[in-house]
């Protein structure tokens, strides 16, 4: 097999055309067909800025991409592929104007074969022997197929994820699966299967040679087979591993089975990477791996980044995993689809386990071809992943109670088709568990459930975290807890946070229930009445977390969600159309509550003091403050401005900052606060210089300006606000919204801050960065009440 990555010398058109035809007349008639085509790079996805688009619903419908290949398939009578890892969400493909394959689903991996279009294609003239290769995409909206609109989610357009030009033998290898059996850590049984790609039906003979390696690369087993071309997949190797390596988050040990296939129409070789593990959820207990327990410490991922949307680069999918693996976590739901096989490829590396779900989300259950794409995309995720030792649970769906796009909503139907979704899984392979989050009338049908539990933020106080969880423990046989956090606007922080512990009454419940996302209306709840602010979602997290060490029956949580991300029903947050509930920001930036995991979770020695992006802290002249420190120390040493406030010892149990925090008089101006702690024999420190200040002051009345060039050329614009004395209003949450005229251009729709022109002010300030483009601009801030300001950015002379 031969196999290259097709990302260069793509054109790409937003919008619909009549059919394949108009892709390519222009080429033979020239003239005023032209459409306003322009090159891009794979992945792409067009709606890359428009998801955050404070002012204009994201755009759904086709987009087009084109450009012309030089094929060179090397094998006599080879076929020629085209293997996409994921587009979405309906893509067809044309060779010219043949349609050569379709798909539906945004988040599988599919092929088309080429093969008899490309030769057809290599005949015309004004191609001079390259062939014509175009790609429509559509992401229109569609009840009938999954996932629903009504997601927390957008349904990106594109082809988001890599595509592969693809040469192999007329009779291939289509896909390998090794099934490691533990028998404990004593033995394990391997079985190797394989399934060809053999489209004209040849019935040669073929010979297999297959070869296991172990974690540090020696030769374990080989094995020669021949026989028949066969259909289906088939069982060609068995190899029994005596007191195997085993694979864990501490020591991801991954062996490798290579496959050989040698036919009269030439070799393929295909590798495979697995892992020997064995997992249980203990009935009404923990979760145990390799027969010991081990506390699943997770977050979420969605398929989402700043500037290009789920269009990840591998190299940003392998920062993006590396810093939850440097934050503590062995565990991550994949919400709320199949992802990318470079992320399961990373789990499998970085020793992360991981739940992988259909996208069957809200909404509630269609006809037969809604039902027929969940099947398709089950029996996809399962026999694309399935050889990833990182996978424990197979997701059936999330929020399956939650009805809007039917008329009708029969409760029997869906458990009945949860119930063959169920079995389904456990057929194809009947060594993981299936799962779901929120359903509880499906409850009882899967092996491992969560239920809605979000105290302190969509209902209920933080202090009730332990007690619903624990109810839901003892109403399921394996319970885990998916979701559960609070959103927060970066560099947002408080004085004092509100909990709501004055005004939300206990014992109310602690899951969410439809609508408690939005803004309005409703019972009194922190996610509408709080502050969204790094303070509180620090405050939550050390209170969970400081929970969890000790609750020896709980198998595991995730919070949602580890970045940032768009959504299309969250108009009205502090950055419109984005849910903020991220330990950091869309393009990676860390928030204060990163190292609050990292107290927690991780053994290398770090320390590290709250506060870092809070520029000012205010209160009365010689008010006692509290100064938190967040390690995994044992004891640390604090200083103010030169002089030791103390050492204190770490207790995960003292809440908060496991008692690593300090109560000081701040000096009015400038303060220098610097932590030193010790871990077995290694010193870390940290640093922060903040203003203090105490003098008062009124409503916000007017803005102001400031710009600095910033050392990569670009412009930061920052808007403050200041009552009517002029004294500045540390505490301030007006929205404000950037405007630009001139050469320059604001870098907007990023969905951080920085990167949004319509952003709630975060302690009286925020800013956006400007690319002068070597010329001058003119930069406004409007908020209402507060009048518009104007500042000149000049490119060519800061």
């Amino acid at each position: 097999m031969i196999k290259q990555r097709l990302n260069d010398g793509w054109e790409h058109f937003k919008g619909s055309l009549g059919g394949p035809w108009e892709v390519w007349r222009q080429d033979k008639l020239q003239n005023h067909y032209n459409v306003p085509w322009h090159e891009v790079t794979l992945p792409h996805t067009y709606n890359a800025l428009d998801v955050l688009d404070p002012d204009t619903p994201y755009y759904q419908g086709q987009g087009w991409y084109r450009t012309k290949l030089d094929v060179n398939n090397p094998y006599p009578g080879g076929r020629t592929l085209l293997h996409f890892e994921g587009a979405g969400q309906r893509t067809d493909v044309y060779v010219y104007t043949q349609k050569a394959g379709s798909h539906l689903g945004g988040y599988d991996e599919f092929t088309v074969d080429i093969t008899e279009a490309v030769e057809k294609a290599k005949k015309i003239d004004r191609y001079h022997g390259l062939v014509p290769v175009a790609i429509g995409s559509d992401n229109s909206r569609e009840l009938e197929t999954i996932p629903s609109d009504a997601s927390d989610f957008n349904l990106y357009g594109g082809v988001y994820r890599y595509v592969n030009l693809v040469y192999v033998p007329a009779v291939s290898l289509e896909r390998v699966h090794v099934e490691a059996q533990a028998e404990g850590a004593e033995r394990c049984s391997v079985k190797v299967r394989a399934q060809l790609y053999n489209p004209q039906a040849y019935l040669d003979h073929v010979t297999l040679t297959i070869t296991l390696q172990g974690p540090d690369g020696s030769v374990l087993g080989t094995y020669e087979t021949k026989q028949m071309a066969w259909n289906g997949m088939k069982e060609i190797a068995v190899h029994d591993i005596a007191a195997p390596k085993l694979w864990s988050p501490a020591d991801p040990a991954l062996y490798k089975c290579t496959v050989r296939l040698s036919s009269p129409y030439g070799e393929t070789e295909q590798q495979e990477r697995f892992g020997v593990r064995f997992f249980e959820f203990v009935t009404n207990g923990p979760f145990k791996l390799n027969g010991e327990r081990l506390l699943l410490r997770g977050t979420h991922r969605h398929e989402d980044h700043a500037g290009v949307g789920p269009a990840m680069t591998e190299e940003m999918m392998r920062t993006e995993m590396q810093l939850m693996k440097d934050m503590g976590v062995n565990f991550i739901r994949l919400g709320h689809y199949q992802q990318s096989r470079i992320i399961l490829d990373l789990c499998d590396e970085l020793g992360i386990l991981v739940w992988e779900e259909i996208p069957w989300c809200r909404g509630g259950l269609g006809g037969e071809q809604y039902k027929q794409q969940c099947r398709d995309m089950l029996a996809a995720m399962i026999e694309q992943h399935y050889n990833h030792p990182s996978v424990i649970l197979w997701g059936l769906g999330n929020e399956n109670d939650w009805e809007c796009d039917f008329d009708y909503f029969e409760i029997d139907q869906i458990r009945a088709f949860m119930k063959e979704l169920h079995d389904m899984s456990h057929r194809l392979d009947p060594s993981r568990l299936t799962s779901i989050r929120r359903c509880e009338f499906c409850k009882d049908i899967i092996d491992v459930y969560s239920p809605s539990i979000w105290a302190g933020w969509y209902r209920g106080v933080y202090t009730e975290y332990e007690t619903y969880s624990r109810e839901a423990f003892e109403n399921v046989h394996s319970f885990f807890h998916m979701e559960w956090g609070a959103d927060n606007l970066a560099t947002r922080h408080v004085e004092k946070t509100f909990t709501g512990f004055e005004f939300i009454a206990k014992g109310q419940g602690a899951d969410e229930r439809d609508g408690d996302y939005l803004l309005t209306g409703g019972e009194p709840r922190v996610s509408k009445d709080g502050d969204w602010s790094e303070t509180y979602f620090c405050e939550m997290i050390d209170w969970y977390l400081k929970c969890q060490e000790k609750m020896d029956w709980l198998t595991g949580t995730a919070q949602w969600a580890f970045k940032d991300f768009a959504t299309p029903v969250r108009p009205d947050s502090p950055i419109p159309y984005l849910n903020m509930k991220g330990i950091i920001e869309r393009d990676f930036t860390k928030k204060d509550a990163y190292y609050v995991y990292q107290s927690y979770w991780t053994d290398k020695p770090m320390a590290r003091i709250y506060g870092h992006t809070m520029p000012v802290r205010w209160g009365a002249p010689g008010e006692l403050k509290i100064i938190k420190v967040y390690s995994n120390c044992p004891s640390a040493e604090l200083f103010l401005n030169g002089v030791s406030v103390g050492v204190k010892q770490r207790d995960s149990q003292n809440f908060p900052a496991a008692g690593l925090r300090w109560e000081a008089a701040l000096q009015p101006g400038e303060n220098q606060v610097r932590v030193v702690a010790v871990k077995d024999g290694v010193t870390v420190e940290d640093e922060i210089r903040f203003v203090y200040q105490t003098e008062s002051w009124g409503e916000p009345a007017q803005l102001k300006l400031t710009v600095e060039r910033q050392t990569d050329g670009l412009m930061y614009v920052e808007a403050k606000a200041y009552d009517a004395n002029g004294v500045f209003c540390p505490d301030a949450r007006n929205f404000i919204r950037f405007g630009l005229a001139g050469d320059g251009k604001l870098l907007e729709h990023l969905g951080t801050v920085g990167g949004s022109r319509v952003i709630e002010l975060a302690n009286g300030r925020v800013g956006i960065y400007v690319d002068p483009a070597g010329g001058a601009s003119v930069v406004s801030a409007v908020s209402e009440g507060l009048g518009t300001v104007f500042i000149e950015v000049n490119g060519s002379s800061y």
